[in-house]
């Protein structure tokens, strides 16, 4: 794989994930959206599919890590780091791009719900918060995740052992033959995996899993002119990216001292 190929791959990789999944957290979520109050089930398996579908196309080209964890586990595994910044700068710029797409497919929608007299009210804040920044606003959880008990070991925990769980999986049941990308079978198996860590250890933080995917649609609702939009909880940010790429260290470390 050249570096132009992994670039391209992983940017509409990449892009394509975040769109499809932030897509189903927007159509549960606002107002005016068909399928609103679709609940848990609607989410894990719209990542699930998103996951699927992203793979598949980016595949042939980048190998489909799509996720920075993915791409640092298995740099673990082969003590090949070369690639490395290159599938990560796509990475980010393919969540931030697909951040935006999913903010224009739910335009009229965004509107319609920070019209809502009730969520202009949650996102004016009082003269007693001094980092407004920091406060999660109405619509955030539509592009990055939260924690539902905010406790910096335990969310931080939340996010190393699901993404452990994700990285160890593919690092042995996923990857092609070259050990650089995810095979046929590896994309589907690895999509379920998605699916079964959001079901089960989902609840606590929203499992990021990936940190470009949480970063690049928080800067992107950082950015976009969304009225009454709230904060961005820059306070947060940090936890669903260290989270992930410290699960990714232990899972290839853990995969060298016990499969390799």
């Amino acid at each position: 794989m050249s570096s132009s190929d992994i670039f391209i791959g992983e940017t509409i990789g990449t892009a394509l994930l975040t769109l499809l999944g932030g897509g189903v957290c927007a159509a549960v979520t606002l107002k005016s959206s068909k399928a609103r109050n679709a609940g848990w089930l609607a989410i894990t398996f719209g990542w699930g599919f998103a996951v699927l579908i992203a793979a598949y196309v980016s595949a042939p080209l980048s190998g489909a890590h799509l996720n920075p964890a993915v791409t640092v586990g298995i740099a673990v595994k082969t003590g090949e780091w070369g690639d490395v910044p290159v599938y990560l700068a796509a990475q980010l710029l393919g969540a931030m791009i697909g951040a935006v797409l999913m903010w224009a497919t739910y335009y009229g929608q965004f509107r319609v719900h920070l019209a809502d007299p009730e969520h202009i009210r949650d996102a004016k804040l009082g003269p007693e918060d001094p980092h407004p920044h920091d406060v999660a606003g109405p619509v955030l959880g539509i592009f990055s995740t939260g924690p539902e008990i905010r406790n910096v070991v335990q969310n931080l925990l939340t996010e190393i052992i699901g993404t452990a769980v994700l990285i160890l999986a593919i690092l042995t049941q996923g990857l092609q033959d070259d050990g650089k990308g995810l095979g046929v079978i590896g994309v589907l198996i690895t999509s379920f995996v998605v699916v079964g860590i959001g079901l089960s250890l989902g609840g606590p933080t929203g499992y990021a899993i990936n940190p470009v995917r949480d970063l690049g649609p928080r800067i992107v609702h950082a950015l976009l002119p969304l009225p009454h939009k709230g904060g961005s909880d820059w306070g947060y940010s940090w936890i669903p990216v260290v989270g992930p790429l410290v699960g990714a260290v232990v899972a290839g470390g853990l995969y060298n001292i016990a499969f390799a």
